[in-house]
């Protein structure tokens, strides 16, 4: 009987230890939003089984001459959380982050206001350089890229990656795509290779009239592994106090009428004249754009130096910005016309596609199926993970060769083992727990080991135990 008494006193001890429920719950940490995982299903966002628009703003304070992390910034970031909160955002767009730091306390701000972030995964150190693709392109680019979407990859609220913004803004850029394409690409393999979940990959485009449609047919043709997950640019032809037969919105909108991915205006708001932000009517018009628009980012939240007149807010201190007449009239559009209820007429069975010709404003090299080949050792990235990210020092853009060589599209590319909700096997969080997720303390519990007792205590009686 003296086993029986020591595994009395043991259950009893651990009764003791166990509290109450009044006190667990003083005990408890706040309860943490965390948001629906978005995925696309044909040429659409869906959130929890709900069409999802894109209602943002972009966000850089400092500028992007200033090469900082916004959302590194705690004191900043939860100052404007409050006003995204105030406009009725769902989206922000960030084009620089250092991938060193923590971003766990402004992610979960974002989480709890319901905003999720669209994140740029280059910055000026580490990017594809306009002037030489084929140099810039390589093992040390990559690398970055890939160490940002580790930094990212556990939130809930990351909402997508951006491979590229404005790489091609004219017709001798062109010859930029493939390398833009490329790293598209590589990203998703990233993603998928490390069991990721499935966080949409894009690309952020010039609105170049004699490119446009070329730019966006490219990104979404040839093999399944080599086209993007969705396209986005950045359009700025609509003017107020224009309405939307004053503009070049409806031949756009035929134009994309049979596009098969996701596309959404990337920046908008055009500063001619009295911003009234008139476009907000139509972007989430059911009857004009929602069939092929998935909704958009005005540029831009905070006035900066060098883009007068875009500017949403004037910072003032780390605490305190001040509304100009812009904040109060896109306020004042967003609540006067609400995401639409419904699918909005997206199309589901679209088809890929076709690439564009090489023309005059077309100069493009590579085969339709193919691309720039991986950089040698990539692949050592995809079986142990991106390893210590850079941040924003150094440079990666002179680290490559001026000779580019050729491969199939989809060679190299990895394109399962990601999943919705993912397993994040890199870092070993999944981004099924949500925004924060390294924030939380692993719950404990007695119970597994009183019970774990109970059945000791019994085998070893011969379950005279149980009375």
């Amino acid at each position: 009987m003296k086993t029986f008494a020591i595994a009395v006193g043991l259950l009893a001890a651990g009764a003791a230890a166990s509290p109450s429920p009044s006190a667990a719950a003083a005990a408890a940490p706040a309860k943490r939003a965390t948001l629906p995982v978005v995925s696309i299903k044909g040429n659409a966002f869906f959130a929890g089984g709900k069409r999802f628009y894109i209602r943002g703003v972009d966000y850089q304070p400092g500028g992007s001459s200033a090469n900082e992390d916004p959302i590194a910034n705690v004191k900043t970031c939860k100052r404007d959380v409050a006003k995204f909160k105030e406009l009725g955002l769902n989206t922000i767009r960030v084009y620089t982050v250092d991938n060193t730091a923590d971003h766990d306390e402004c992610m979960q701000a974002l989480a709890d206001a319901g905003i999720y972030l669209a994140l740029d995964v280059n910055n000026p150190a580490y990017s594809i350089n306009r002037e030489k693709p084929a140099k810039s392109y390589n093992k040390m680019y990559l690398q970055s890229v890939f160490a940002t979407i580790d930094a990212f990859q556990k939130y809930s609220n990351t909402l997508m990656f951006f491979s590229g913004n404005e790489v091609i803004n004219d017709d001798k850029t062109t010859v930029c795509a493939p390398y833009v394409k490329a790293t598209d690409r590589d990203m998703r393999s990233y993603i998928n290779a490390r069991s990721y979940r499935k966080i949409p990959v894009g690309y952020s485009a010039a609105d170049v009239a004699e490119n446009r449609n070329e730019m966006a047919a490219y990104m979404n043709c040839g093999p399944d592994g080599a086209r993007s997950d969705f396209f986005a640019f950045n359009d700025y032809s609509w003017c107020d106090p224009n309405k939307f037969d004053d503009t070049d919105w409806g031949m756009k909108v035929k134009n994309f009428s049979s596009y098969s991915i996701p596309l959404f205006l990337s920046e908008y708001g055009c500063k001619d004249n009295t911003r009234t932000f008139n476009a907000v009517s139509a972007l989430y018009d059911t009857s004009k754009l929602t069939s092929v628009y998935s909704g958009g980012l005005v540029y831009e939240y905070s006035e900066e130096e060098g883009n007068a007149g875009f500017g949403l807010v004037n910072i003032k201190t780390d605490t305190e910005v001040t509304d100009k007449k812009d904040f109060t009239a896109l306020k004042a559009a967003l609540k006067k016309t609400p995401a639409p209820d419904g699918d909005g007429g997206f199309k589901q069975n679209g088809k890929p596609s076709k690439c564009p010709a090489k023309a005059k404003n077309w100069d493009v090299d590579f085969k339709d199926d193919e691309l720039p080949a991986m950089p040698s050792g990539v692949k050592e990235y995809f079986d142990n993970g991106a390893g210590t990210a850079p941040g924003l020092k150094g440079g990666s853009q002179e680290a490559g060769t001026d000779e580019p060589s050729s491969a199939p599209a989809a060679d190299g590319a990895v394109t399962s083992g990601a999943s919705d909700t993912g397993s994040g096997a890199a870092s070993g969080s999944s981004s099924s727990k949500g925004a924060a997720a390294g924030l939380y303390v692993p719950e404990f519990s007695f119970a597994p080991l009183v019970c774990g007792l109970v059945v000791l205590v019994s085998s070893m009686l011969g379950g005279s135990l149980i009375l």
